[in-house]
C-alpha cells in the first residue's frame, strides 16, 4: 500500500468529489482534503494554479496520490495508486 496520504481537490457540492471522499473513508484511508469552493481570493487562485501545476487543468475531483494524479473518481485507477 501506497503510504502518501492522498490529497483531494474538490468542490462541497460535486457528486464525483462526494463519492470519492466515501469512497476513502470506506476503506479507511486518512486524506486530506480543499473544497476549493469555499475558498476567496489569492488562496483560492493559489490552489487553482496549483491544480493546474499538478495536473494541466481545474477540474473536480483531483486526487494526488504520492506522485500520481487522478482527475475524477477511477475507483481503479485510485485502487493501483494506493496499492489496493
Amino acid at each position: 500500500m501506497n503510504k502518501a496520504r492522498p490529497m483531494l481537490y474538490t468542490l462541497s457540492t460535486c457528486v464525483h468529489c462526494k463519492a470519492t471522499k466515501r469512497f476513502f473513508k470506506s476503506q479507511g484511508i486518512i486524506y486530506d482534503f480543499i473544497d476549493v469552493d469555499k475558498l476567496e481570493g489569492r488562496e483560492k487562485e493559489d490552489v487553482r494554479s496549483e491544480m493546474i501545476r499538478l495536473s494541466g487543468t481545474v477540474r473536480f475531483p483531483t486526487i494526488v496520490i504520492g506522485d500520481t494524479v487522478i482527475v475524477g473518481f477511477y475507483e481503479d485507477k485510485i485502487r493501483a495508486a494506493l496499492g489496493l
